[in-house]
């Protein structure tokens, strides 16, 4: 009857106690636990049997639905709590950031209302705001303090391990996907269908790793810098046998910035290790010697190239300017792309990319975008969603660089710099890979996670709040 009484029993009452402690003790009460189980289901394989190679929603795109309930709840609950007079975290959702996120918001929406089908650009609509607002606008609420953005980071670092593992076994194997009549581009858990999804995880760790080992948090382990300097050099050999030229080429820069945090002198000797190891691997040991130098010097090839995906690459950015030109102001609308490609293509653009391996079947896979996120915008969105989309983008990107600029000025190389350097070089990166490619495939959310945590360190008052390198020390060997 005293049990009934004074409600539960004191055996139960102790177990939620506990349980209650062991709970906040891992960290599992964090907003930050959506965000970290989003990046883990990135590692499971896509399905196939959808249009497009896959099915249209995949278990990270229901986990990041899931990541932007929680935090619109947890907005709710402040606001109650707020009510009620009670005392509130500083807010992350600042007017600025309300600025650079609702601008895209509402030129997405514009553009969609404007198109010849709105009907038809209503599920592009949606997925721009999932990736490019919602996602990221969940990411900055989610991260509270470094330590949570020191998480997100290493999540990223060990989903880049495993995926360039795998990478590795299948190249070495001949498991992964057909490249030349050959079955050895290392693809991962993404499979043949997204090329570009074991690269862009595998680029974005070594540039976390590279940060984290040239601006290690204050009082972090010993071994903390080792480990993720020899991180970042293993990274780079998946990286190569993606054969992925465009994330090649957004990691020169991201990385080049991260080595001129650090002086001159750190530069050349990285840079010096690189050129020797290549010269081992590549001249020593003859690690895809052909396949390599032949897709380097594509790069740069347009006429007559033995790489046919420049050609059709070219001739795609050229129909997406054609296409802007018949709608400048709001574009032909989301998803209108392929509907109006052949119109201005030209003669000599392929029918379509082939895919085969990695346990898909050779199969035709339609060009539905011109491999520009830039251009894709532009013929999609005119002139009213690229403003507000590369506005938004430049303004996270001069913050950015900004904040860590104030960093190093206050001789925080404590602190939060060693997120802040991570954070800006992945805006860097993200910034060059759109030039050569765009969104689409299961990886996106990937590129969503890390805009949001780019507009973190940004744009979140917590990135300065946490600039003392007390708390920084054990949190990601944590």
């Amino acid at each position: 009857m005293s049990a009934v009484a004074g409600g539960a029993p004191p055996a139960i009452r102790d177990g939620r106690t506990a349980l209650g402690r062991a709970v906040r003790r891992c960290g599992l009460d964090r907003p930050v636990v959506p965000v970290l189980v989003t990046v883990g289901l990135l590692c499971a394989p896509p399905d196939s049997a959808g249009p497009g190679g896959h099915s249209g929603v995949t278990p990270a795109d229901l986990s990041s639905g899931v990541l932007v309930v929680w935090c619109a709840l947890g907005l709710l609950r402040d606001r109650a709590r707020q009510r009620a007079g009670g005392r509130l975290p500083r807010r992350a959702l600042t007017p600025r950031a309300a600025l650079v996120l609702g601008a895209p918001t509402a030129a997405f929406a514009v553009t969609t209302v404007a198109s010849a089908d709105p009907a038809a650009s209503l599920p592009g609509f949606v997925r721009y705001l999932q990736l490019f607002v919602l996602v990221p606008g969940a990411v900055l609420l989610a991260l509270r303090d470094a330590r949570d953005a020191r998480l997100l980071c290493g999540a990223v670092v060990l989903l880049a391990l495993v995926e360039g593992g795998i990478g590795v076994v299948q190249a070495a194997t001949g498991t992964g996907a057909s490249y030349q009549g050959e079955e050895v581009r290392a693809v991962g858990t993404f499979g043949a269908l997204d090329v570009m999804g074991m690269a862009t995880a595998v680029a974005y760790g070594l540039v976390i790793a590279l940060a984290c080992g040239l601006v290690p948090p204050a009082g972090a382990p010993r071994w903390l810098r080792p480990c993720a300097l020899g991180s970042a050099a293993a990274l780079v050999l998946p990286l190569a046998l993606s054969y992925s030229r465009g994330a090649w080429l957004a990691t020169v820069p991201a990385c080049l910035l991260l080595l001129a945090l650090r002086g001159i002198r750190t530069t050349v000797c990285a840079l010096a290790a690189v050129t020797a190891a290549g010269v081992v691997l590549v001249g020593g040991f003859g690690v895809a010697t052909h396949e390599l130098g032949q897709r380097v010097g594509s790069i740069t090839e347009v006429s007559a190239s033995p790489d046919r995906s420049v050609t059709d690459r070219y001739t795609l950015w050229s129909a997406a300017t054609d296409i802007w030109q018949q709608a400048p102001a709001t574009g032909v609308g989301p998803k209108g792309f392929p509907e109006h490609r052949d119109t201005h293509a030209a003669l000599e653009l392929s029918s379509g990319s082939d895919a085969a391996g990695a346990g898909v079947p050779f199969q035709r896979e339609p060009l539905l975008s011109p491999h520009n996120m830039y251009l894709l915008v532009l013929s999609e969105q005119g002139l009213v969603g690229t403003v507000a989309l590369l506005g938004a983008w430049g303004a996270l990107l001069v913050c950015a660089l900004r904040r860590l600029a104030d960093a190093r000025s206050r001789g925080a190389a404590c602190g939060v710099r060693d997120c802040g350097a991570a954070a800006t070089a992945l805006l860097v990166w993200q910034a060059v890979d759109f030039l050569y490619g765009d969104i689409g495939g299961p990886s996106t959310v990937l590129t969503a996670l890390v805009l949001g945590l780019g507009t973190w360190w940004a744009l979140s008052p917590a990135a300065e709040e946490h600039a003392e390198g007390r708390q920084a020390g054990g949190d990601l060997a944590a």
